[in-house]
């Protein structure tokens, strides 16, 4: 490939190519002015080194779900990552200017053979939690409903947890069993939060069934397994939220941060009065 020469360019998305290392070898130095790199749907690139692009600061990378390629990421500059992928396969070597992120997985899973599917589940929980101890500096976070169903699998079998540094947190998801281990222990890991922000979105699209029959091969009860750890027993379906399981949350989050002081809820529709803790004195809770 050609070296290009677009010395004017602050802004680059590419979408459905076959990225190699170097076809990105090629581009990158003829656009020092870049600020805003996008990769949609592009497959093969297995290093992505952005060290000396030094103006860039946004990062937005979401992978072809048919055709996964583990990537390491150096981006020392960036201040803004947005990365959406299939297996979670890319891992992140420096981040060191990371400010903020937004992560969340897609799945294929459910299209392959159960021996396969029970190796890659393995594979996906390490590399999930490898990949939040990479952004633990991060202040603001933003993670989605697959993520979190991931990292709650991770917190069924026992993994441990980074701390985390974020002071903003927000959640992408339905509010159901398959989300809350791993919700519950972002929060007592995350010492700093000051604001939880939960947005109602069903982008949870990993089966349910991939995830009990995962445990049960390992011996362990999904109903035990998906209890919070006060004993609270969430809804199975997505569909099934009512009041009473918002009501919950609210009480989980503050039953498990110190420094909160605020917490949005977004497209959560309560029928019944709101309850009296939600007018607690030291956080602020808003209904949007």
């Amino acid at each position: 490939m050609t070296p290009v020469s677009w010395t004017s360019l602050t802004e680059l998305c590419l979408r459905g190519c076959s990225l190699f290392a170097e076809s990105m070898a090629n581009i990158l130095p003829g656009c020092p002015l870049l600020e805003s790199l996008t990769l949609r749907g592009c497959d093969k690139l297995s290093f992505l080194d952005l060290s000396e692009s030094l103006r860039l600061r946004t990062l937005e990378i979401v992978y072809n779900p048919w055709f996964p390629e583990p990537a390491q990421i150096v981006a020392p500059h960036i201040h803004y990552l947005r990365l959406i992928n299939p297996l979670c396969s890319s891992t992140f070597v420096d981040g060191s200017s990371l400010a903020e992120a937004k992560l969340d997985i897609h799945n294929i899973l459910s299209m392959i053979p159960n021996f396969i599917r029970d190796v890659l589940h393995i594979k996906v929980v390490a590399m999930v939690v490898k990949m939040l101890e990479k952004l633990k500096n991060v202040e603001k976070l933003t993670l989605g409903g697959n993520f979190l169903q991931i990292l709650s699998l991770a917190e069924a079998c026992g993994v441990p947890f980074p701390m985390l540094k974020v002071k903003y947190l927000t959640l992408e998801t339905i509010i159901f069993r398959y989300v809350i281990p791993g919700i519950e222990r972002v929060l007592q890991t995350s010492p700093h939060l000051k604001k939880l922000t939960v947005r109602a979105k069903n982008y949870n699209i990993i089966p349910e069934k991939d995830l009990d029959n995962y445990l049960k091969r390992r011996g362990l009860n999904p109903d035990q397994c998906w209890r919070s750890t006060d004993g609270v027993d969430w809804n199975k379906s997505p569909w099934h939220v009512n009041s009473k399981h918002m009501v919950s949350l609210v009480e989980l989050v503050l039953k498990n941060t110190k420094s909160l002081d605020n917490i949005i809820l977004r497209r959560c529709k309560f029928q019944d009065p709101i309850p009296p803790f939600f007018h607690n004195n030291n956080v602020s809770i808003v209904l949007r």
